[in-house]
């Protein structure tokens, strides 16, 4: 797997990928995701040690995220690996992507609802803030009770600047 940097206009993303599909998309520094997926016992490999798939993937994760935060791209085609995530994690931040769309926004409440889990709007945000997959799966849209964005991984100001974004195109 390889493990690489993309600057973006929301900080910078650290991403690491597969042969086969993105595994990793985040705000946690490059050193700490590698630390992380070595720990799962996962040989990780910068760009130059990568092979050509593993730089496939990569080249068009950054090209995808690149037009995304540009809003020439509305959603994301590059096949996704979300094993880092608990299945708690998996099935919140899969139900933002199928039941919020581009533009829109839900609460941690009514996702909580979503899951068939009402009340539990705490567990959904400690499961969005689990996301290995920022931006790609779209844990941004999820704003608290009042409708103000709240907590994300890479602070408020970029989730506004993600919401702002889909607000305009």
């Amino acid at each position: 797997m390889v493990v690489a940097e993309h600057h973006t206009p929301i900080g910078r993303l650290a991403l690491a990928a597969t042969e086969e599909a993105l595994l990793y998309c985040g705000f946690f520094p490059p050193d700490a995701v590698r630390q992380r997926l070595t720990a799962g016992a996962r040989e990780c490999l910068d760009e130059s040690g990568a092979g050509p798939d593993q730089l496939a993937v990569m080249q068009e994760t950054r090209g995808q995220l690149d037009d995304f935060l540009a809003g020439k791209r509305r959603s994301f085609s590059v096949p996704l690996d979300p094993s880092l995530a608990t299945p708690f994690s998996k099935e919140v931040v899969l139900a933002v992507a199928e039941h919020v769309p581009y533009g829109g926004t839900a609460t941690y409440g009514e996702l909580a609802a979503a899951v068939h889990r009402p009340g539990s709007a705490r567990a959904v945000g400690k499961a969005l803030g689990a996301n290995p997959l920022c931006v790609v799966l779209p844990c941004h849209r999820v704003v608290g009770a009042s409708g103000r964005p709240t907590g994300y991984a890479g602070g408020v100001q970029a989730k506004r600047f993600l919401l702002d974004l889909e607000c305009q195109g």
